[in-house]
């Protein structure tokens, strides 16, 4: 076990180091518009992203895994179809969507909820998704054909095209907030180009009826299981600016993006924990594995949340070069949503562990189901906490839909594939991470402590799991 256990850490660490790279360079643009921008500019540009991942699914009408499904097997066409009609189909259904969104883009400022002067950035919004759609199966293709290498470089060199140009435009050129739309087009359209060469060597015109039909009846229904997903991430985001205004949605995106630390680990940790599952189904001491690495990432995640939880505010606070702050004073009215944001995504954390049994046991076909939950869940918690809450409200409604998602996956995937988690160890961690946050802020608001004795927090919920041994440091050192 404890070589198996050794090896989902080792994975977890190659595996999140480009994922590392590419979001912590598009998190260095968030201090940088909040410095820049005001909570209302920065609130329009929030309001538009929401709208791009909501209308990416209907733009890739999910042909991504439809291609990847097909290509993988070969089971109709050839491997030059295989390419061609998917990118074909999804070039011609983005070229249709994005020709009506640019033209009628005037008359859809309303529906994008931003004023009409600002129609000039859906236009933009329409080239971002056309040139992101383009790239998709070409993206596929490079990790069908384990060309890591490639992957990760392109995607790498897009995120810095994107930084740079932010910065260039915005500081040089005193451009606003139309700097974010030019940049992200600018780097999806250099991507384009870099990856033309592969798409002519793989492209044929011979359209298949029959590899076509089936493309589409696997891949339209991943449309309504995005539509679920984006709802849980985004929707906030649109339902916060039609019960408040463009100030308010600045303020929240931009705490929000402080969850990016906790939504990193998450990421390193589903990349290495779904081929690690796969791959150790069979061995007899499976569920016995997958109980322990719940119990170590419940474990790790909340080391992770107190450290975040009780060291943000000096962090958001310090005198950066430049004047700068993590994120602008106009916008720390809101780090009271960064803990909710955390925790949130711990939770997801456990979701992602829970995808084991449903995967093993091929009952995937409930995950649109749990994922809609999550979203009506979310809409339904939006509309009644935000006119109270403000943005907190939307926070708790962030948590709320991923405790149902969770909870929904949890049940379903052990009615299948039961495992015995260490249920005891697990509401231990819970128990303790409580106290200790409890413990914080009770004296944060009686004695105000200097920064650094703060650090006795993290350490006492760390005294109490080696005590009261959740975690066995022999096995820990063995695995070292």
């Amino acid at each position: 076990m404890l070589e198996k256990l050794k090896s989902l850490s080792r994975d977890t660490l190659i595996y999140g180091t480009n994922t590392i790279i590419g979001r912590f360079l598009n998190f260095i643009l968030v201090p940088f518009y909040t410095n820049m921008f005001l909570p209302a500019e920065f609130g329009v540009v929030a309001i538009l992203y929401s709208y791009i991942a909501i209308l990416n699914v209907f733009f890739s009408i999910g042909l991504e895994s439809g291609y990847m499904k097909f290509a993988s097997t070969g089971e109709a066409g050839t491997v030059k179809q295989n390419f061609s009609n998917p990118y074909l189909l999804v070039f011609f259904n983005s070229l249709i969507l994005s020709g009506f969104i640019f033209i009628f883009a005037s008359d859809l400022t309303g529906i994008f909820q931003i004023g009409e002067s600002y129609s000039y950035l859906i236009k933009y919004s329409a080239l971002i998704l056309f040139f992101d759609t383009l790239i998709l199966i070409p993206f596929a293709y490079l990790r069908l054909n384990n060309k890591a290498k490639s992957f990760a470089g392109i995607k790498t060199l897009n995120i810095v095209i994107n930084v740079v140009l932010n910065l260039v435009l915005i500081l040089k050129f005193k451009f606003g907030i139309e700097a974010v739309f030019i940049s992200n087009l600018a780097a999806s359209f250099i991507t384009f180009i870099i990856l033309i060469p592969l798409v002519l060597r793989n492209m044929d015109l011979t359209f298949n009826k029959q590899l076509v039909s089936e493309l589409l009846r696997f891949s339209l229904p991943y449309i309504p299981a995005g539509i679920a997903a984006n709802i849980v991430q985004i929707i906030d985001r649109p339902i916060l600016k039609y019960l408040t205004d463009d100030k308010t949605v600045g303020i929240y995106q931009a705490n929000y993006r402080l969850g990016i630390f906790m939504m990193l680990i998450v990421a390193m940790f589903e990349y290495a924990w779904r081929p690690f599952f796969l791959n150790n189904a069979k061995e007899p001491n499976a569920k016995s594995i997958f109980s322990k690495v719940l119990t170590y990432f419940l474990t790790g995640g909340s080391f992770i949340f107190l450290i975040i939880t009780i060291f943000i505010n000096d962090v958001v606070k310090m005198d950066l070069p430049f004047g700068f702050h993590l994120i602008g004073k106009s916008y720390w009215e809101g780090l009271s949503i960064v803990p909710v944001i955390l925790f949130a995504y711990l939770l997801n954390g456990m979701y992602v562990n829970f995808m084991a049994g449903i995967y093993i046991e091929k009952k995937t076909k409930y995950l649109p189901l749990i994922s809609g939950l999550g979203a009506v869940s979310n809409v339904i918690a939006n509309f009644i906490l935000i006119p109270e809450f403000s943005y907190m409200g939307a926070a708790l409604a962030t948590l709320i839909s991923y405790l149902v998602m969770m909870s929904g996956l949890f049940y379903v995937s052990n009615k299948f594939y039961k495992i015995d988690y260490e249920y005891k160890n697990i509401g231990f961690i819970f128990l303790s991470l409580f106290v200790c946050t409890a413990l914080y802020y009770l004296s944060a608001h009686n004695f105000n402590l200097p920064w650094f004795l703060n650090i006795v927090f993290p350490l006492l919920f760390v005294v109490l799991i080696f005590s009261f041994r959740v975690v066995d440091l022999k096995q820990l050192k063995k695995m070292s």
